[in-house]
């Protein structure tokens, strides 16, 4: 199997929820995410997110939603919890090997496996972590805004 980079792009940030995310899409350079995949996809994205529990950790997270070369649509929300933990919770759509109902890339479902993301999606995962150290855990007042501002640079992603 031939390795290529994918393009990651940054839409600005929006709040689902009452949770405030970033935004990171990874899709092909010959094949862009869609309006209509996107709109499936901040569709189900609230189902994604955790309720606030109230210990204090800021509602903030980041979501990744990335075009497979294939039929293939994923959504990732990565939400902060207790403090300096990661929660995930993943959707896909159009790809049936993942028990989606068929290839249609607009029709999410959540998946039920210990999964954390793919090669592409964890380059945005290491930049989400040292940003949080960065701008939350290690000042003596956490950034949140610096936090929201400080996302991975748009281009190549995967290597």
């Amino acid at each position: 199997m031939a390795f290529r980079d994918k393009e990651l792009r940054v839409p600005a940030p929006l709040t689902i929820a009452g949770r405030r995310l970033k935004r990171y899409h990874v899709d092909q350079p010959e094949r862009r995410i869609s309006p209509e995949v996107e709109r499936a996809a901040y569709a189900m994205l609230p189902h994604l997110l955790p309720a606030e529990d109230g210990d204090g950790t800021p509602a903030v997270g980041w979501v990744v939603l990335h075009r497979g070369a294939d039929t293939g649509a994923y959504l990732l929300a990565y939400s902060w919890v207790w403090d300096n933990v990661v929660r995930v919770r993943i959707a896909a759509a159009g790809q049936p090997a993942l028990d989606c109902p068929d290839d249609d890339p607009t029709r999410f479902v959540e998946l039920d496996r210990p999964w954390v993301g793919c090669v592409w999606e964890l380059g945005v995962l290491e930049h989400e972590r040292a940003a949080w150290v960065r701008h939350v855990l290690a000042p003596e007042r956490p950034d949140l805004p610096g936090w929201l501002a400080d996302t991975r640079p748009e281009g190549p992603v995967g290597r």
